[in-house]
């Protein structure tokens, strides 16, 4: 900004100089001309009142520019000179000036005695110009003055302007950057600072907004305890060992993950934390065999691809397991009972792909359109999915009948 206001100025400020310097110069040609030829003028009348005296080269002589006396007879007195066409013309009894070699000439015709007498003064080009080319140097050196002194107060205007833009642009960053902390010092322009003042409201109303998620995701802790710690304790009422164990195994795990939500949910500050990583093998195999007990049950076939040694990825084991059963728990959840699946994961050039595919109907086009896309949940777990990549520095593409998690690599 501070660029494009000097070159505005500056392009101004000429504009306005030309306007104005031009016409001062030409004026101030015109002057220094006329001056001379008034002179000129002056001269020659000096010497018109000596024609027909003796006192004629006298007056000539005293006249300090150079004059040339033409007498009827064809003699000259004064400054030698030839006679021209316009010497001719004045002898008519016609007053003249004419242009000349060198300058110009000044004729006057007195009519005498004897007969037509002209005087001739001449005018140097130095002597019509005098002190014009000094005259315009110093209108240049004024312009160029005016010119550099309009875009020095415009880079001031400008660095008043762009100091608390700049400041605002860098505590934005700072909020996005997850530092709630940042604040904006307004000050510039009457709008710069509203909108400095305006930043600020918006960084207080983030914290508030947060401090109220914090609170009802506590008040959620508590809500959940009760009906959890009830079925807990249905759990171990039951007869069966082995069904009170498996009941209670998934209430354990429900608890972890309401939790995991609760803790992070409480520690959200915007900051992304460093990232996590677990071996990606291990975690889809294991939640693979958390499935397969529901698939026999539901008579669903599925094959199981999996890498033949550990393969890290920049995800937590407990983001990827959510992943994981999101997509699967799709699966069981939208497909007919005793429709087959398949769970893939192999190496990847960006790091591990993750590839769950069934043989039901497949997604509506919508949902494939955006589960590829950072739109918003599709009610299908899709959500879930495709964040546990993008926190790996992966994506997520959904075809008609699968899913593919790209899933980043843990950088060293």
């Amino acid at each position: 900004m501070r660029r494009w206001l000097g070159l505005l100025v500056a392009a101004t400020t000429s504009v306005v100089l030309i306007a104005l310097l031009v016409p001062m110069a030409l004026l101030i040609r015109s002057v220094a001309e006329n001056g001379a030829m008034a002179r000129a003028t002056s001269a020659a009348e000096s010497v018109v009142v000596a024609v027909g005296t003796p006192d004629l080269e006298l007056a000539v002589e005293r006249v300090p520019a150079p004059v040339s006396v033409f007498l009827p007879d064809g003699r000259v007195v004064g400054a030698r000179a030839r006679e021209s066409d316009a010497v001719r013309l004045a002898r008519a009894g016609r007053s003249v000036t004419a242009e000349a070699a060198g300058g110009r000439e000044v004729l006057v015709s007195v009519r005498s005695a004897q007969g037509p007498v002209v005087i001739r003064v001449f005018v140097s080009d130095a002597e019509l110009f005098a002190g014009v080319r000094e005259a315009w140097l110093a209108l240049l050196l004024l312009g160029l003055a005016l010119v550099v002194l309009g875009i020095v107060l415009a880079d001031r205007l400008a660095v008043r302007v762009t100091r608390p833009v700049d400041e605002l642009a860098r505590v934005s960053h700072r909020l996005a950057g997850g530092d709630l902390e940042a604040r904006a010092e307004p000050g510039g322009p009457p709008e710069v600072e509203s909108v400095g003042l305006a930043l600020n409201h918006l960084a207080g109303r983030i914290g508030d907004l947060l401090a109220i998620e914090r609170e009802s995701v506590a008040d959620l802790s508590h809500r959940l305890r009760t009906p959890l710690t009830g079925l807990r304790l249905d759990a171990e009422s039951l007869r069966d060992p082995e069904e009170a164990a498996r009941i209670g195994e998934r209430a354990d795990a429900l608890e972890r993950a309401v939790n995991a939500v609760i803790t992070e949910a409480r520690g959200r500050t915007g900051v992304r934390p460093p990232r996590a990583s677990c071996d990606a093998t291990a975690v889809v195999g294991d939640r693979v065999r958390f499935w397969a007990v529901l698939a026999e049950d539901q008579e669903r076939a599925f094959t199981v691809e999996l890498p033949g040694g550990p393969l890290e990825v920049a995800v937590g084991a407990a983001e990827l397991a959510a992943g994981v059963d999101a997509l699967l728990g799709n699966v069981f959840a939208h497909t007919p009972e005793g429709v087959a699946f398949s769970v893939r994961l192999a190496p990847h050039d960006k790091g591990a792909a993750l590839t769950v595919a069934d043989e039901g109907p497949g997604f509506p086009p919508e949902l494939q359109e955006r589960g590829s896309s950072a739109g918003g949940s599709t009610g299908l777990g899709l959500d879930i999915a495709r964040r546990t990549a993008e926190s790996s520095g992966g994506a997520m593409t959904v075809s008609r009948a699968s899913v593919e998690l790209i899933l980043g690599l843990t950088q060293p």
